[in-house]
C-alpha cells in the first residue's frame, strides 16, 4: 500500500471529527497522513493506515500541516516554534459568532508561530462533506494568505481531493472566510423579509375586507376562511407582487443611467442589494406560487365550497328554474384560468433556469433571454390572469368593503407599475440611448467639448 503513494505527506494537528474526516479524505486521495496529538496511545479513533505522534514528530514528517484545533488551544505552538520553522499551516478554525475577536483565527496563528507561512483554507467545508465525497455538499475551497508558494500548496490538496479552490487574496482577508460559516442565508433575508411583510399587512387586508366586514356589517361568521379561501388569495398576491419586484430595480438602475449619463455613477447601497437579491426574490414569488395552485385544487374538496354549491342547485331546482349559459363569462373564466396556467409554467422555467446545475449549462445571452425576455412575458401573463380574474369587478359599488378597493386592485399596483415603466424603456429612442450608456458612451458636461469625460474606475458600477 506504500509503495503506491504518490502524494506526499500531510499532517494533521487534532484528531476531532474534522480532522478525522479530512485525514480519511486525504488517504483516499493517496497520502500518507499523520496525526499530531497530546495523547499519542488514544488512537482508536483514526482511519487505519494513518499514524498518530506527538506533535512534534508529527510536525517533521511533514511540510503541510492542518491546525484542526480551536483558537484557545493554539498556545501548545509556541513549544514548537523551532519544528514550525518553514511549515505551511493550514488554519481550518471557525469561531462560535462573529467579532469574536479583535483579531482573525489565522491572523494570530501567524503572530504565534511567525517562522510558518500561514493559509487560511477548508473552513467553508464541513467535516460531513468530506465523509460524503462532497456531491451532495458544497465543493468550493476558499484560501487567503500571503505567500504564493504555500497557498498553491493547498489549493493542489484540495484539488487532489475533487474540491475547486479560489484564492480570496492576502492574509488580511482572513476574518471575512471565517464569518462565511456563520452567515444564515445572506442573500436571503431581504427577499424573507419583504415577504414576511407583504404576507402579514395583506393578510390583515384580506381578513378586513371578506371576514371582520362580514361579521360587523351582516353579522355572518366567516371567520373559517383563515385556513384554505384566505390564503388562496393572499399567496396569489404575494407571489404576483414579488414577481414584479424582480424586475422593477432593473428599471430603476435604467432611469438612474439615463439621469446620469453614464454607467459610472454608482448605484445607492439599497438598489446594489436589491438587484443582488432578485433571484432569492423569484423563489420566494415562486414558492408562493406554488402554494397558490395547491389551494386552487384544494378549495373544491373544502365543506363551505362544496356547501355553497349544493345550495344553489337545489335552489334552482325548488324554483323551477335554470341559470342561463353566459358566453362572455365563459370566455372569462376560461381565459383567465388559461393565462393563469401559461403563466405558472413560465414561472416555473424561470425557476428551474436558476438553479446552478442548470443556469451553469447556458450561455449569459440564453440565462439573460430567460430571465429578462421570458420574465417579463410571464409577468404580463400573471397580471392579466389578475386582471380577468377582476373583470369588471372594479365597477361594483359593492365590491368597495369600507371604501376599500377589492384585494385585486391591491395586487396589480407594482405589476402596472412595472410594465408600464419597461414599455417606455424600450420604445426605440429611450433604449437606444440606454444601450449606448451601457456600452460606455457619456453624456457630455456643460462646458466639455468633446463627448468623453474621465471618470474614476474605482467608483464604477455596472448593471
Amino acid at each position: 500500500m506504500t509503495g503506491e503513494r504518490k502524494q506526499g505527506t500531510v499532517c494533521i494537528f487534532g484528531t476531532g471529527d474534522f480532522g478525522r474526516s479530512l485525514g480519511l479524505r486525504l488517504l483516499q486521495a493517496g497520502y500518507e497522513v499523520v496525526f499530531g496529538s497530546r495523547d499519542p496511545k488514544n488512537n482508536s479513533l483514526v482511519s487505519r493506515g494513518s499514524k498518530v505522534m506527538t506533535h512534534t514528530e508529527a510536525a517533521q514528517m511533514a511540510q503541510v500541516i492542518f491546525m484542526a484545533v480551536r483558537r484557545n488551544h493554539y498556545q501548545f505552538l509556541t513549544s514548537l516554534t523551532s519544528s514550525l520553522e518553514g511549515k505551511v499551516l493550514v488554519d481550518v478554525s471557525n469561531n462560535l459568532k462573529m467579532g469574536q475577536y479583535p483579531q482573525s483565527n489565522a491572523e494570530y496563528l501567524s503572530s504565534l508561530v511567525p517562522g510558518a507561512s500561514v493559509v487560511k483554507g477548508f473552513n467553508t467545508v464541513s467535516a460531513w462533506a468530506l465523509q460524503s465525497g462532497a456531491l451532495d455538499a458544497s465543493r468550493q475551497v476558499l484560501v487567503c494568505g500571503d505567500d504564493p508558494k504555500a497557498k498553491q500548496a493547498v489549493v493542489d490538496i484540495a484539488h487532489s481531493l475533487g474540491l475547486t479552490a479560489q484564492d480570496r487574496g492576502s492574509l488580511r482577508a482572513a476574518g471575512e472566510l471565517e464569518d462565511i460559516p456563520l452567515q444564515l442565508f445572506p442573500l436571503w433575508r431581504l427577499p424573507l423579509w419583504v415577504a414576511a411583510g407583504l404576507t402579514a399587512l395583506l393578510f390583515l387586508y384580506l381578513l378586513v375586507h371578506y371576514v371582520i366586514y362580514a361579521y360587523v356589517e351582516d353579522r355572518k361568521d366567516t371567520f373559517y376562511r383563515v385556513t384554505i379561501s384566505l390564503p388562496n388569495k393572499l399567496f396569489a398576491i404575494v407571489s404576483l407582487i414579488m414577481l414584479a419586484l424582480c424586475y422593477l430595480p432593473s428599471s430603476l438602475a435604467a432611469i438612474l443611467q439615463l439621469y446620469h449619463g453614464n454607467r459610472y455613477k454608482r448605484f445607492p447601497d439599497w438598489l446594489d442589494r436589491w438587484m443582488l437579491s432578485r433571484k432569492q426574490l423569484g423563489l420566494v414569488a415562486l414558492a408562493f406560487g406554488v402554494l397558490h395552485v395547491l389551494c386552487v385544487f384544494v378549495k373544491p374538496i373544502t365543506y363551505s365550497f362544496m356547501h355553497s354549491q349544493d345550495t344553489d342547485v337545489i335552489e334552482q331546482i325548488r324554483e323551477n328554474v335554470t341559470e342561463p349559459f353566459d358566453n362572455t363569462e365563459a370566455w372569462r373564466s376560461d381565459a383567465y384560468k388559461s393565462l393563469g396556467v401559461l403563466g405558472f409554467s413560465m414561472f416555473l422555467l424561470l425557476g428551474i433556469t436558476s438553479l446552478p446545475s442548470v443556469s451553469n449549462t447556458l450561455n449569459w445571452r440564453e440565462f439573460r433571454f430567460i430571465q429578462s425576455k421570458l420574465g417579463h412575458l410571464t409577468l404580463v401573463l400573471c397580471t392579466a390572469h389578475c386582471f380577468l380574474y377582476g373583470w369588471d369587478k372594479f365597477l361594483q359599488p359593492s365590491r368597495y368593503k369600507w371604501c376599500t378597493p377589492p384585494p385585486y386592485m391591491v395586487a396589480l399596483v407594482v405589476p402596472c407599475v412595472v410594465l408600464v415603466l419597461k414599455l417606455v424603456l424600450i420604445t426605440p429612442c429611450i433604449d437606444h440611448r440606454v444601450t449606448r450608456i451601457r456600452q460606455g458612451w457619456q453624456r457630455p458636461r456643460k462646458g466639455s467639448g468633446g463627448g468623453h469625460t474621465t471618470v474614476s474606475t474605482g467608483k464604477a458600477t455596472s448593471l
